[in-house]
């Protein structure tokens, strides 16, 4: 290899890295404000009188109209171009997000939080398409395994952010802090990211009904879109009632201390990063019969445990379950995906947030009906369901 060979390939390596962090920050900025409202439940709550039940849906209609966008910017991003629909996506969702930080209406705040995960549905199946045309295949896993770190750590980081910057400030504050993020992000992937050749003129609903046709037809797809629905059903879930469980008898933890709680959820989400040590030596199957197996263990202990530490600890058992199930559900759905990845991909992403939606719904209701340690069982039980359907899955 030339001097000039090595100086190419060697430019070429930093772009991909630079590329990969982009990535990551994307997956984490935008996918975080599914979650900035989880820790703020109680404080729409006591500002608008009313009840807890009704105040989730600030996260519900995100993350209903989130999925909803998946399909239709999954079809759009073939027409018009994978970094064409995320810049879009990116300065609709800036202008969105600032709009919510001066709104004090609950209705309108529900509404907006509607628009505002459509939009932000431009990124999520998009940006997967995007991998494929851009980077060559020895990249794109590890660029999977950072988008799905992005994607999980979101969860702990948004609550976190959140958190801080309604104590310090206003909940509309938090708001205001993301549209900022969302601004850079935007400058950002413009001025970085090259297009790439990829759009199909043929590409439209025709050939989305069809495929989508296909693709539900087959045993393997319905069985991981079973799974799929279940996790951020639990996660979301998990995270609406732990507030409720560590800041009520017998624990009494106070605001900060519950803060810390949430993030060291982090340290759970790791396994996202590792999940192609566990597919070399297990498999992907086995290896997602595992991090199922992992993530119904930690609700179980969560539900049992009679003191603060195991609640905790419990929790990261819990999250390192689900982290590592998300990049092996990604793998598997592309692996059998074949000509249709892309739309196979699209449904992935929906149904993974209809189960966001009636997440904290769920909770909130075996809350009300029994006690917080059986919430957390019942929660257990229901990720059970996803034990089941991994172990029909083929090797």
């Amino acid at each position: 290899m030339t001097s000039s060979e090595a100086s190419r390939q060697q430019a070429h390596q930093m772009n991909f890295s630079l590329y990969t962090i982009l990535f990551f920050w994307c997956a984490l900025v935008i996918v975080s404000s599914v979650y900035v409202t989880t820790p703020l439940y109680n404080v729409f709550s006591l500002t608008y009188e009313v009840g807890t039940a009704t105040s989730t849906w600030v996260s519900g209609s995100f993350s209903f109209c989130y999925a909803i966008g998946f399909l239709f910017f999954g079809i759009l991003a073939n027409r018009l171009g994978s970094k064409e629909i995320i810049v879009l996506g990116l300065a609709l969702l800036t202008l969105i997000t600032f709009i919510i930080g001066f709104i004090d209406h609950f209705v309108w705040l529900v509404i907006l939080r509607g628009i505002q995960g459509f939009v932000a549905a431009t990124f999520a199946p998009t940006a997967l398409a995007y991998v494929f045309e851009l980077f060559p295949a020895r990249f794109r896993i590890t660029v999977i395994g950072f988008m799905s770190f992005g994607y999980v750590t979101a969860g702990i980081f948004g609550q976190v952010i959140a958190e801080i910057v309604n104590t310090l400030f206003h909940w509309q504050a938090v708001f205001l802090l993301f549209g900022c993020f969302y601004f850079v992000t935007y400058v950002a992937v413009r001025r970085i990211l090259p297009k790439t050749a990829h759009t199909s003129k043929e590409a439209g609903l025709q050939q989305f009904v069809q495929g989508s046709a296909k693709i539900f037809q087959q045993r393997d797809f319905q069985l991981c879109y079973g799974i799929t629905f279940l996790l951020l059903l639990t996660f979301i879930g998990m995270y609406t009632v732990l507030e409720a469980t560590l800041t009520n008898a017998p624990y009494f933890l106070s605001d900060r201390q519950v803060l810390f709680v949430r993030a060291i959820g982090i340290i759970g989400m790791v396994a996202s990063l590792v999940a192609n040590h566990f597919v070399r030596r297990l498999g992907i199957v086995r290896a997602l019969r595992m991090a199922i197996g992992i993530a119904v263990l930690g609700l179980l202990c969560m539900g049992l445990g009679q003191i603060a530490a195991i609640v905790v600890g419990a929790s990261v058992v819990f999250v390192f379950g689900i982290s590592l199930v998300f990049p092996l559900i990604m793998m598997y759905i592309g692996k059998i995906g074949g000509e249709h990845r892309a739309i196979s991909n699209a449904w992935y992403a929906f149904i993974l947030f209809v189960g966001a939606t009636i997440g904290p719904l769920i909770a909130v209701t075996l809350m009300e009906m029994g006690s917080i340690s059986s919430t957390f069982v019942g929660l257990a039980a229901i990720l059970s369901v996803g034990l089941v359907l991994s172990a029909l899955l083929k090797e």
